[in-house]
């Protein structure tokens, strides 16, 4: 699976429908999306290792519904900036004819964990049926390359519409509701849904942003500054540089670096990075399931104060008590390259990605 896209809200594509905004940028069109709306075989959700919110669904049965299928993984900040749209698109158009089906694909081996996909769905209110796609069965059969990702599938079974990464929200409500006009649904109107999105659900600050999406696991990372470099898949300890280039990170303390993650073998560990964004996560795990894991955050070597994410205090303390995405740090004034240091006060933490907003 390629990295979740970061994207802005320019990208879209539509099929078979008039674009309600014009686009400057068309996502790839695969052959098996070109082979499907020439009326090859549908999709099937048929490799779902299980269902939250439902019995399993099938394409078949939904004939006569309009589908939308949101394919996400409960960590993406992609994701998480978009789902506010479609849980309120599922809420509005249920009793219209719109069925919402989450799929979630995930990225990170603790993500197939049933019990952590469960906590994010009730975590973020969905009420709609998510096929858990722990084999990516799903992902193949559409031929998916994104998170997060929108496939709009008409009364027909035909798909009329697909988005890619974030934005485009008043176009993909558009769609929606003419193809619910289609199938027969006459008091849709016009009213576009109304989203208030805060926290970690706010769209990314665009026009400050420099810093791309970077992973911690010796498989993908990108721009590791400790002197020596990384040694893959043994204990080892590491040094931060005196100084950091934008967008480059380094480890202090002793530390695994793993395919997926870096883990942390001894407390004192330190991550840092210098970054310009408004916002910047981290998806962190610990170790040993349940048992929490201390840190304090720096910024520019002193307490973030107003600066500091929603799971922070203005001191910097903060504890990881779930395996999920954590925002550390909000800028909240003019945005500027910072430096970021995460101390681990206990053992056994796993860090995956930073990402940025």
């Amino acid at each position: 699976m390629n990295r979740r896209l970061f994207l802005t809200a320019l990208l879209g594509s539509a099929i078979g429908v008039p674009l309600v905004t014009s686009n400057t940028f068309t996502p790839p069109f695969t052959a098996a999306l070109a082979q499907w709306v020439g009326g090859g075989r549908v999709p099937s959700f048929a490799g779902a290792t299980a269902w939250l919110n439902s019995p399993p669904l099938d394409m078949a049965s939904l004939r006569g519904k309009v589908v939308l299928v949101d394919f996400w993984t409960y960590t993406c900040i992609n994701w998480l900036r978009t789902y506010p749209y479609v849980r309120a698109w599922a809420e509005k158009y249920r009793d219209r004819g719109l069925v919402v089906i989450g799929v979630h694909a995930p990225e990170f081996s603790f993500e197939k964990n049933l019990d952590n996909v469960r906590r994010a769905v009730a975590e973020r209110k969905l009420d709609y049926p998510v096929a858990v796609d722990n084999d990516q069965a799903i992902w193949r059969a559409f031929d998916n390359h994104y998170w997060p990702a929108l496939y709009m599938i008409d009364a027909q079974g035909r798909l009329r519409h697909h988005h890619f990464g974030e934005g485009s929200y008043e176009q993909s409500e558009r769609v929606l509701q003419q193809l619910l006009e289609e199938a027969g649904n006459n008091d849709i109107g016009e009213t576009l849904v109304s989203v208030e999105a805060g926290g970690i659900e706010a769209a990314a600050d665009w026009r400050s942003l420099r810093s791309p999406e970077n992973y911690l696991g010796a498989a993908r990372t990108e721009g590791f500054a400790s002197p020596g470099g990384l040694v893959p898949h043994q204990a080892h300890p590491y040094a931060a540089p005196a100084q950091l280039r934008l967008n480059h990170w380094a480890l202090a303390g002793n530390w695994t670096v793993e395919g997926e993650a870096a883990r942390l073998n001894a407390a004192g560990g330190r991550v840092v990075n210098r970054f310009q964004a408004r916002d910047l996560h981290l998806v962190l795990v610990s170790a040993v399931p349940g048992q929490p894991i201390r840190f304090r955050v720096r910024l520019d070597g002193a307490a973030p104060g107003a600066d500091h994410g929603i799971d922070i205090d203005a001191e910097g303390r903060g504890t990881i008590e779930a395996p999920r995405l954590y925002q550390l740090v909000r800028q909240s004034g003019p945005v500027a390259a910072r430096n970021f240091e995460i101390e681990f006060l206990d053992p056994g933490v796993r860090a995956y990605a930073f990402t940025f907003g």
